[in-house]
Parts: structure tokens; C-alpha cells; sequence
């Protein structure tokens, strides 16, 4: 890839140095990176012992020595739903608020620690009494509701492992989860409200479970939707009724810190499904520190939104875990951005008077494509502090997000990390780094990232290459579920020799002449075009720039000249999309790229798209594109926000 390129695309020069008053009252302090340098290990202890509480003090923090299979402090013992809620309580902080829910129709509950950690406490007693144990896997199957976390707690407090699926996924979806990991149990929902309407869970789960030969020998239904359910008696069990006449009292007992915790299938997986499997309390250790961190987290005043879906693994570790971890008041939100209104996200932020939010690139060019009128005509002033999660975002929308949702003064933490990581691993400290739009910068303190080229050497700036975690860090995966041998093949054959072990992510990183790393997507997203490495991520921050465009997609597709080309789908500004033909449309943009990039990365084709396909977590499918860009059959579309994109999409090209 070549380096001007890359150097041409972040166009983006200003700095923005955190304010002297943000500094001051910052909670990550400079001396963090020292204490990190000089031992990596001792910092994760010492943060360990600092923000959690301990059944049984850890006198080891790193076994390593059945690398690639870590365990972090082996010999300690905890609970982490007692981290999350009882403690909280015992020191006076019963009466804070932890969720203030808040449903797409507009029905709302705050809900304080107290209160939280009662519900989690009855909810213990109904799996217990369902013959739910330590090691028991139970699926979860829910919208974004209070009962979610309560339910993912309740199992946490029993030492038991849950296995989240997205509340959109298929039968078939659920059903492949469920076997794989042998749940004895799933918690689902009626139905959940998305879009105006109440979509069906507990029908999801009827068809995963209609073959009859599953472990599962319960189902707890949460009552949301008030919509017709179809009943099996003597599986089939009431939320409301268990947890109405549950025990109030549960004692949280101890657990080995490698105690699993969750399974998290990977999204857009084929063929057998992939289980990320995480344990306990080396996971909570670095998503505690993490959030706090990163965040600049003040428990006593901040009230903190990550727009996440409990399904994935942002919203375990920055919904559920991290926060509650660390006593924080949060916002959750049922709906989509959209609905009621546009302004939807905005009008919470001005409601709850929400100081730290975070959210996905995806959404914010989103935002940025219907003008920045609607989120002016809410009161932001709340803000304090951005985060970006997802995928990299482009320097345009960074600036973007700080000048219209953050006034001009908010820094914004732009975060790396993955499923597999469990926890952030570079992002900026906002009393510390000077921020750079475009860029995620620094590994966090205690992670060793290296950026290497093909052959595991490595890579000096200014140069692109392959990005490596090449030290073991506390919430890194334990494995895939039932699978070692997948888990060594796919995230450590690549770069390790002998026993030196490197994780190799998959992504495509840049590292500049300050030595911060820009994210330049996944490998698989790399094009090679007549022989040189682009970057889909940097071919569409190019087109982002051009003030016509509000988002776009790039995708390699075969060609018999160059062996791929360029193809990108665009979706206009609002202002723009009768402005201009779709072919002077085209042809600006192609012209704008080969200016902007090179000659080499001018796209073969630019496709003017109404919507472009992505996941409900945000993410854009550019599989699905590349299928249409090469003529093929659709692939599974499952995992859409709204499968009927592709169909428009493919009938328009047609």
C-alpha cells in the first residue's frame, strides 16, 4: 500500500490537544503508560486489585506457559455479579441509578443498584431451582430490555456461561448456537419493539427447538411484546411468574477467576458456528479498567450511553460488564435511531443528560447524511466525551461527530479492539493524547501491539502491514468453544514461532510518521489491483470527503485485466440526491478518488444506493456488495437490519 496514499487521505492535519481543565480532572493519568512499561504484568495486577473486589486475593497474575491458553490470575477467586451490583450497595450506593431504560415506544424505568441487585438475586433463584449450576451454558435470546442484563448477571452470579444471541438472528441461527454449546436453558422475550412494530422471539425459538432433540429443558419468557406466543407445557415458564414468587435472598459464592463466562458467536460465520469463549476475571479486570479509562469515567456524575445491542460483544463489555463494574449510570434504549423521529437519539441524550457517549461510525455518517439541524435543535451541552466503535472512522465524520454532537470541545476516544480481545486495546486516554481525526493512535497501557509485514517482521513508520498483539493480555479470548485446535489455527499459526506466540487479528494497520496507528480495516477488505494493496477503508474515506457524498462501501471485484477492481456504492447527501444525474454523479467521484488516492484506485464502477446493507450492529456486509458487484447469488442475509436492501439494491443495478 503505498504510504502517500495514505498520507494524501488524512488530508485532516489540525490537532486537538486535551484542555488544561480536562487534564486536571481526569481519572487516567500519564504515569499509567510508565507503570505499564516497567511492568506490564504488575500494572494488570495492581488494576486487578484496585477495581474489583476478590473472594479469594490471586497470588499469580499470568500462567503463560500453555501458550496460546492464558490464564490470568488462576488462583484468586470472584464473583462477578458481586462486582457488578452487591458491592455497590454495601458502600452506600444502593439509591444511584444503574440503567435508566428507556422503550421505543416511549414507556421508561429508572432502575437504581438496589433494585438491580435484588432483581439479579431472584432471578439466581429461578435458574438455580431450574437446575441451572456452575459451568451450565443457558441461551439468551432478548431485545434490549433490563431483563437481558438481569438475566446475563443472574447467570454470571451462578457461575453458570451464558451465550447471547442477537435478537435478530434466525431460527436456524439460534438453533446452531444452542447445539454448539449444549444450553441447558434459554431466556428469550414475547417480542421486542423495532421500527414502529413488535418483532417475535419466543416463535425464533418454537423453530430452533422443534426438532426435539435439543438439551434444552426450559424456556423463560419475558412478557414485552404482548404479542401470541405459542406455549409448550412444562418447558415453557413465565419471567414474571418465576421471579414474582423467587426467594429474595442469594448469597454470590466465589469462582475461580478462569470460571467461563460467555460464549460469543462471531457474526457472519459459515459453516459450523464460531464460539469466542471468555472467562471471568480477567475479562472484568481489563473492561473495568478500559471504561473507566478510556472514558474518563466519574461514577458519582457521569451518566454514560453505549447505543449497543446487548447481542454483541460491545454490549457485553460496554453495556453490561464495564459499567456496572464500575458503578456507572448508564442509559439503554430498546429502538432504532430513527424511530420514532430522527432526532430520537438526540432527544435521550437531552432527557437523561447523557456526558459520555458512545457509538458506531456507521451511525454517525448516518447522522451526518440528514444535516445537522435535527441534533441542533437538542440541548447536547451534556456532552463531555465521544467514543467511536466498529470500524474505523473516517477523518470527515470525526470531525463531524466532535464540531456538531460534542460542540466543538468534546474528545473523542476512537477504539480498537474485536470480539476475540474481549476488551479495548488502542484507543486515546482524552486527558492525555493529543487527538487525531482518522486515527485510533496508542495501545492502551499493558497491551504490546506490533504492526508486521507479510514475512512477522516488523513494520517502521511510515509503512503499512498486518496488526499483531504480541504479548498475552487479560481478556483475550480462552478459545473457541469445544474447538482448540480451530483456535490456534485461525489466531496464532501466523506470526508464531517456537514459543513465541503472536495474535494475529486480521486487520491491516498504518502506522505514521508520530507512530500512532491508523486502522486500515480488515484483510480481507484489502483489495489488490493490478498488484497493489488498497485499502477499502481508505478508497472510502476518499469519496466520504467529497461533499456530495454521505456514505459509501467499497468492494474488490474480480476482474480479468487488473485481477480485482474497484466498486463503490454511494448513498448522496439529502441536499444532493436531485442535484445530480447518477452518471455526473459517478463520474465526479471517480475523478474525486484518482485525485485524491491515485489513478490506481479510480473505481471501475460507482453505484448511487438509496441504503446500504448492514448488520443491526452497524456494521456494513460488504460481502453481500461484493456478491452483487461479481454477479453472484446473494448470500445469507440473515444478520441485515433490513434484508430487503439487497433486493433493492440487486434490482436497481439490474
Amino acid at each position: 500500500m503505498s504510504t502517500n496514499s495514505i498520507d494524501s487521505l488524512l488530508h485532516e492535519s489540525r490537532r486537538f490537544p486535551p484542555t488544561a481543565e480536562f487534564t486536571a480532572g481526569a481519572i487516567a493519568k500519564p504515569e499509567l503508560y510508565d507503570e505499564a512499561k516497567a511492568d506490564r504484568v504488575g500494572f494488570w495486577a495492581d488494576q486487578a486489585r484496585e477495581l474489583l473486589h476478590w473472594h479469594k486475593p490471586f497470588t499469580q497474575t499470568l500462567d503463560w506457559s500453555s501458550a496460546p491458553f492464558a490464564q490470568w490470575f488462576a488462583d484468586g477467586e470472584l464473583n462477578v455479579a458481586y462486582n457488578c451490583l452487591d458491592r455497590h450497595v454495601e458502600a452506600g450506593n444502593g439509591d444511584r441509578v444503574a440503567i435508566h431504560w428507556e422503550g421505543e415506544p416511549g414507556d421508561s424505568r429508572s432502575i437504581t443498584y438496589a433494585e438491580l441487585t435484588a432483581e439479579v438475586k431472584r432471578a439466581a433463584n429461578v435458574l438455580a431451582g431450574l437446575g441451572i449450576r456452575q459451568g451450565d451454558r443457558v441461551a439468551v435470546y432478548m431485545p434490549v430490555v433490563p431483563e437481558a442484563v438481569v438475566a446475563m448477571l443472574a447467570i454470571a452470579r451462578l457461575g453458570a456461561v451464558h451465550s447471547v444471541v442477537f435478537g435478530g438472528f434466525s431460527s436456524e441461527s439460534l438453533r446452531s448456537r444452542i447445539d454448539d454449546a449444549s444450553a441447558k436453558l434459554v431466556i428469550t422475550a414475547d417480542g421486542g419493539w423495532r421500527k414502529g412494530k413488535v418483532f417475535p422471539l419466543k416463535a425464533a425459538v418454537d423453530g430452533a427447538l422443534a426438532n426435539g432433540t435439543s438439551t434444552v429443558e426450559h424456556v423463560l419468557v419475558v412478557k414485552r411484546g404482548e404479542n401470541e406466543v405459542e406455549w409448550t407445557e412444562g418447558r415453557d415458564l413465565w419471567w414474571h411468574d418465576e421471579v414474582g414468587k423467587a426467594e429474595p435472598e442469594h448469597e454470590a459464592q466465589g469462582f475461580e477467576a478462569e470460571n467461563p463466562l460467555f460464549i460469543l458467536y462471531t457474526s457472519g460465520t459459515t459453516g459450523k458456528p464460531k464460539g469466542i469463549l471468555h472467562s471471568s476475571g480477567g475479562y472484568l479486570t481489563q473492561v473495568a479498567s478500559t471504561h473507566r479509562n478510556v472514558f474518563d469515567l466519574h461514577p458519582e456524575t457521569d451518566v454514560y450511553w453505549c447505543t449497543a445491542d446487548v447481542g454483541w460483544i460491545t454490549g457485553h463489555s460496554y453495556v453490561v460488564y464495564g459499567p456496572l463494574a464500575n458503578g456507572a449510570t448508564q442509559v439503554m434504549y430498546e429502538g432504532t435511531p430513527d424511530t420514532p423521529h430522527p432526532g430520537r437519539w438526540w432527544e435521550l441524550i437531552q432527557k437523561y443528560k447523557v456526558s459520555i457517549f458512545y457509538t458506531a461510525p456507521t451511525a454517525i455518517r448516518s447522522f451526518m447524511k440528514l444535516g445537522r439541524e435535527i441534533p441542533d435543535a437538542f440541548d447536547l451541552s451534556s456532552i463531555r466525551v465521544l467514543g467511536s466503535v466498529g470500524e474505523p472512522i473516517n477523518p470527515e465524520a470525526w470531525i463531524w461527530y466532535r464540531d456538531v454532537i460534542g460542540a466543538g470541545t468534546a474528545p473523542i476516544v476512537d477504539t480498537w479492539w474485536q470480539t476475540e480481545t474481549g476488551g479495548i486495546m488502542i484507543s486515546a486516554l482524552p486527558g492525555i493524547t493529543t487527538l487525531k481525526p482518522g486515527s485510533a493512535q496508542v495501545p492502551i497501557p499493558g497491551v504490546k501491539i506490533d504492526i508486521l509485514g507479510e514475512d512477522g517482521t516488523r513494520v517502521d513508520p511510515p509503512q503499512g502491514g498486518l496488526l499483531v498483539v504480541s504479548e498475552p493480555w487479560p481478556a483475550m479470548l480462552r478459545g473457541i468453544w469445544g474447538d482448540p485446535e480451530r483456535f490456534k489455527e485461525t489466531y496464532w499459526s501466523r506470526f508464531s514461532k517456537g514459543d513465541v506466540w503472536k495474535y494475529f487479528a486480521g486487520d491491516g494497520a498504518h502506522v505514521d510518521s508520530d507512530g500512532d496507528i491508523v486502522l486500515l480495516g480488515r484483510v480481507d477488505d484489502v483489495m489488490n489491483v493490478s498488484g497493489h494493496r488498497l485499502s477499502t477503508q481508505e478508497i472510502e474515506s476518499a469519496l466520504v470527503s467529497h461533499p456530495i457524498v454521505a456514505e459509501a462501501a467499497v468492494v474488490g471485484a474480480a476482474d480479468e485485466a487488473t485481477g480485482q477492481a474497484v466498486v463503490a456504492f454511494v448513498i448522496l447527501r439529502s441536499d444532493q440526491e436531485k442535484a445530480q444525474t447518477v452518471e455526473e454523479a459517478s463520474t465526479l467521484l471517480r475523478a474525486h478518488v484518482a485525485q485524491q488516492i491515485g489513478a490506481i484506485a479510480r473505481p471501475r464502477q460507482v453505484f448511487v444506493v438509496a441504503e446500504l446493507p448492514k448488520t443491526r450492529s452497524g456494521k456494513i456486509m460488504r460481502r453481500l456488495l461484493q456478491d452483487v458487484a461479481e454477479g453472484r447469488e446473494l448470500g445469507d442475509t440473515t444478520t441485515l437490519t433490513d434484508s430487503s436492501v439487497m433486493q433493492i439494491i440487486t434490482d436497481k443495478l439490474k
